[in-house]
């Protein structure tokens, strides 16, 4: 509990319950108002929170009690209005805890800001007044005798109208003391919030305000007091929606409150056209209704149009954050590096950067306007073959592949020299038949590369004359020991010739698999169907036995044809079934099954298998990179380059290859291929080497060349 808090309501509720046992309706002991039922509400709703709030309901029941027993009500009855008054609280506060969560569970005071919460303020409140109408009628009963619906009538409509106006009012009040602490309880903080908002408000606004408040207390007074004896209330109504559309939710709640007070008061001393109603009860029922009324539509114009407003700010907003992360992205557009074109379904170009005009050659005419369909850009195979228009990127986008990094020949509209785009298209999530696609230009890259690779061809090519060499000498060495008599210094030389012979033969395999490595990744592609099976057979018949123990097993189910090269097909197959060999412990026969099957139409899955040592954790993807093995030092030699180059035949035919555990111990590597009968793949998913192939330095074979 927070003490002064609970001390500021204490007052504010034992003011109320005396204010409302001054005036009861004639002939029974109900208040002609009850501002105790708003201000309890209000009490409970700020300390809900609060791990004591049922001492505040103590201390509430406690004043209820006292203030009926000093204003004339005996000891049973107050008891028993006391009970109607706590029953009504709590039926309120766990009504208005489901009618309105977002308000309940919020910190402090919640937002009472919109019409939803206003209903379910209404229905909280007439739920509460209701159930303590019904205890206080059974309490009249007992005590006074028969009580009439009316009175019952009476205890809702006035504790339902009083919870319902001055629980909207506090709910406002407490959210307007968050924001500017202190504004409700130290009178020099209220005076600086006053002129703060007086010196914002422009001075029509001020005059629109003081207007109001004249208008209303002219037309209430006329109403009530001079021309009492005209029913002209609903002219007041005109009051309430001037408010409500004009001045907020908060205003129109205390404009409420003191209109609906004075309506009452008026009609309580005789002034008004409630007045003439003969029955007291009826005439404050009446009054009561109008009061509600006036505040329901009141506050729901009101906190419809503080709704309405706080949505236009968020839109505004939003807009504003939405215009400057446009703004940011069309300067990142407009600074990149990277070309970037938004192509439409009819391959109109919609959008463009200046990076996409330098490259296709469009200088600084905007790529909108000269010429206005994609299509009129040349842009042709790396080997400078048409691209056809169903092979255009965003064409291929459009149709639902979704294009990576494909190499094409750009010819530029100004006549400068061609260069190499990789070009990526992806179809837009928002717009399905627009596409946008990016150019990198990778004509320097691509020369660097093709240099470096044929660079390395060459230096692998002509070191195999100087190791051809060192390894006819060594073997001349070693026949001209064995030849000769045995001795101690014989032996230290065979052992270093051995030595020269092993690194000879170590250098060879790493030149071979360079060799290869190069052929994988730069030979033209001739696809064609293979038998794969066929192809199988052939390698597992080529590794033959061992040199030592048992030939490995196969296992060599039915295999679907594929459409691949030949020749990089045989040398993946080789470089997998060699790998199942190596890797098997000495003292065990390989056993290799390769498997295959229809993964997805127009692909085959291939699986060879083997009863190895396996892949230690965390190394099967690490293993397909270059100079990477999975099984460093022992007896397990290599390059590190055999399943680099699988990886590179495999990519380039489209597919994937991936290692995996093989239950029971061993290793699988799964790879796909295009299927026998699967339509060629795109030429403009190879690289640019076409291009550059004929260009590199070719070498001649010299006397010793093996």
């Amino acid at each position: 509990m927070t003490p002064p808090r609970t001390a500021a309501f204490t007052v504010l509720y034992t003011a109320a319950v005396f204010i409302g046992r001054m005036d009861l309706i004639g002939g029974t002991e109900l208040g002609l108002i009850w501002p105790a039922a708003g201000v309890g509400a209000v009490w409970l709703l700020a300390q809900r929170h609060v791990r004591s709030r049922w001492l505040d309901v103590s201390v509430l029941a406690a004043i209820t009690l006292t203030g009926n027993l000093v204003t004339g009500a005996d000891l049973p009855l107050s008891a028993a209005l006391t009970a109607a008054n706590v029953a009504q609280l709590l039926v309120f506060l766990a009504v208005f805890t489901r009618s309105c969560p977002q308000v309940w569970n919020a910190p402090g005071w919640g937002a009472f800001e919109r019409v939803q919460h206003l209903w379910g303020l209404l229905a909280a409140a007439l739920a509460g007044a209701g159930v303590g109408a019904f205890i206080s009628l059974a309490a009249l009963e007992a005590s006074d005798g028969p009580a009439s619906a009316v009175s019952a009538a009476v205890w809702l409509t006035r504790n339902g109208v009083s919870i319902l106006v001055i629980t909207a009012l506090g709910l406002r009040l407490g959210r307007l003391s968050e924001r500017r602490p202190g504004v409700l309880t130290r009178p020099a903080v209220a005076r600086q919030a006053v002129r703060e908002r007086l010196s914002h408000t422009p001075d029509r606004r001020i005059a629109e305000f003081c207007a109001l408040v004249a208008a209303s207390a002219a037309a209430y007074i006329a109403t009530f007091w001079i021309l009492r004896d005209l029913p002209l209330t609903f002219l007041l109504m005109s009051m309430t929606v001037w408010t409500a559309v004009r001045f907020g939710a908060t205003f129109t709640a205390l404009h409420a409150l003191i209109t609906g007070t004075a309506a009452v008061a008026f009609t309580a001393y005789g002034g008004g056209p409630f007045a003439a109603i003969g029955s007291p009860t009826t005439r404050v029922l009446v009054a009561q209704v109008f009061v509600g009324m006036v505040a329901v539509i009141g506050l729901a114009l009101a906190l419809g149009r503080d709704e309405r407003e706080t949505l236009f700010r968020q839109r505004a907003a939003a807009e504003q954050e939405l215009g400057a992360q446009a703004g940011m992205l069309a300067a990142i557009v407009e600074a990149m590096h990277d070309g970037l074109v938004v192509v439409d379904a009819d391959g109109r170009v919609v959008m463009s950067n200046p990076a996409a005009r330098r490259l296709l050659g469009a200088g600084a005419t905007p790529l909108t306007s000269v010429p206005v369909s994609f299509e009129a850009y040349r842009l042709l195979h790396p080997d400078g073959t048409p691209l056809s228009e169903r092979r255009q990127p965003h064409m291929l986008a459009l149709s639902g592949h979704e294009v990576r990094d494909m190499d094409v020949l750009a010819c530029p509209l100004d006549g400068r020299q061609e260069h190499l785009l990789s070009v990526s298209a992806t179809r837009l999530p928002a717009h399905d038949r627009a596409v946008v696609v990016v150019f990198h230009d990778v004509t320097a890259e691509r020369r660097q590369r093709d240099e470096l690779t044929a660079f390395a061809g060459i230096v692998a090519h002509d070191l195999r004359n100087p190791l051809s060499t060192v390894s006819a000498w060594a073997q001349l060495l070693t026949d001209a020991l064995d030849a000769g008599p045995a001795g101690e210094a014989t032996g230290e030389l065979a052992d270093g010739i051995a030595r020269i012979q092993r690194a000879a033969a170590q250098m060879q395999e790493l030149i071979d698999d360079l060799l290869a490595h190069a052929t994988a990744r730069d030979a033209p592609l001739a696809l064609e169907p293979v038998a794969l099976e066929s192809a199988v057979r052939q390698v597992a018949a080529a590794r033959g036995d061992l040199p030592h123990g048992p030939g490995p097993v196969f296992d060599i189910g039915p295999l679907d044809a594929v459409r691949a090269d030949a020749a990089l097909l045989r040398q993946l197959l080789d470089n997998l079934v060699g790998n199942a060999i190596k890797y098997t412990a000495p003292d065990q026969r390989p056993r290799i099954t390769v498997t295959s099957a229809l993964e997805r139409p127009g692909w085959v899955r291939v699986e060879i298998a083997d009863r190895g040592i396996g892949i230690p954790p965390g190394r099967h993807q690490m293993i397909f990179e270059n100079f990477r093995r999975a099984h460093t030092g022992g007896p397990y030699t290599g390059s590190g380059l055999g399943l680099a180059i699988c990886k590179r035949i495999v990519e380039r035919h489209g597919g994937t290859i991936r290692a995996e555990d093989n239950p029971g111990g061993g290793s699988r590597f799964i790879f796909t291929l295009p299927a026998a009968g699967a339509p060629a793949p795109d030429r403009t998913g190879e690289s640019a080497r076409a291009t550059t192939q004929d260009s590199r330095p070719r070498t001649s074979r010299r006397a010793g060349d093996t």
